[in-house]
């Protein structure tokens, strides 16, 4: 079985595969490999381009596309119905956790304003103290999956309260359903998004989302950019109402002459939240597992259905 990974990996990532398995490798992700005929398993970049989507015609043996991203918003509705499009769920859990913990304590310690302080050799005590605090606080998680539980663990020390809401109700989790997030929002601090980006969550974050949310509250977005809707984002945090930190944005990368770019209450990190030094062994080790599962016949992990 022939099994094709765009880019450069360590092969020992993969963990041992059977001896039938035959990994082609190669640099540039938007060409295709030797025999592409052969290809049964693909394990795309993890920045998908649309020349790396347009190649899923010229793989007629394809039956499992493995993502490296946690989202597959790229993907769903390119992918034939034959072939199991499965994403990383797990692999991004902890580096996305810590970016939100690490977003939200940088907003609440007024660290953006002290860091442009510090480039100016200001001591900037008058102007930030008394800084916000987390401890006390109501954290409103929507996307109640697998990041957002690793969030919740992350954020559990610090003395919080926690409202969990996903695409559907699980009420002896304690979780809401999204239909309730218009009474949810006033009771939060701090809300984060967590979502996958599909057709029900595109918009999500509106002019009636936003003006849902306290005073002074803040939001978190770590899911995707077209999440939030960008003018109504604009608008409610140029008033200084709420706060904002943004991994992700709409467009994305952020146009440098975006406004965005030039509000005090915004932090912006460009994408980054996953990206961290110990993404690729968790990830390679997770498409290993997944080819040994495919060729012993077992039910592969994460398929996505309903773009999730």
């Amino acid at each position: 079985m022939k099994v094709w990974i765009p880019h450069e990996v360590d092969h020992a990532l993969l963990g041992e595969l059977p001896p039938q398995v035959t990994v082609e490798t190669m640099a540039d992700p938007t060409r295709l490999p030797s025999t592409a005929a052969d290809v049964r398993f693909w394990v795309p970049p993890f920045v998908p381009r649309r020349e790396v989507t347009a190649l899923l015609p010229e793989l007629p043996e394809l039956a499992v596309v493995q993502l490296l991203t946690a989202g597959a918003d790229a993907w769903v509705g390119h992918v034939k119905p034959d072939v199991l499009l499965c994403d990383a769920r797990g692999v991004h859990d902890s580096s996305t956790a810590e970016w939100v913990v690490a977003a939200i304590l940088s907003q609440l310690r007024a660290f953006p304003a002290l860091a442009r302080a510090q480039a100016h050799r200001r001591w900037a005590y008058e102007e930030v103290a008394p800084t916000d605090e987390l401890a006390g606080k109501r954290v409103l998680i929507v996307g109640a999956g697998s990041i957002g539980t690793a969030v919740r663990a992350r954020l559990a020390p610090f003395e919080v309260e926690f409202i969990l809401v996903a695409r559907t109700a699980r009420p002896e989790q304690g979780v809401y359903g999204v239909e309730e997030l218009d009474r949810l929002l006033p009771q939060a601090d701090i809300v984060v998004l967590l979502v996958p980006l599909t057709e029900q969550t595109r918009g999500l974050v509106d002019e009636r989302f936003l003006a849902a949310m306290r005073d002074g509250a803040l939001l978190v977005n770590a899911a995707r950019g077209p999440v939030a809707r960008t003018d109504a984002l604009v608008a409610e945090l140029s008033s200084g109402r709420i706060c904002a930190a943004l991994d992700v944005t709409d467009p994305e990368p952020l146009p440098a002459d975006h406004p965005l770019w030039e509000l005090p209450n915004v932090l912006i990190t460009p994408h980054t939240g996953g990206a961290v030094r110990g993404l690729l062994p968790r990830a390679y080790r997770l498409a290993g597992r997944q080819i040994r599962r495919f060729l012993a016949g077992e039910q592969l992990e994460n398929v996505v259905t309903e773009g999730y």
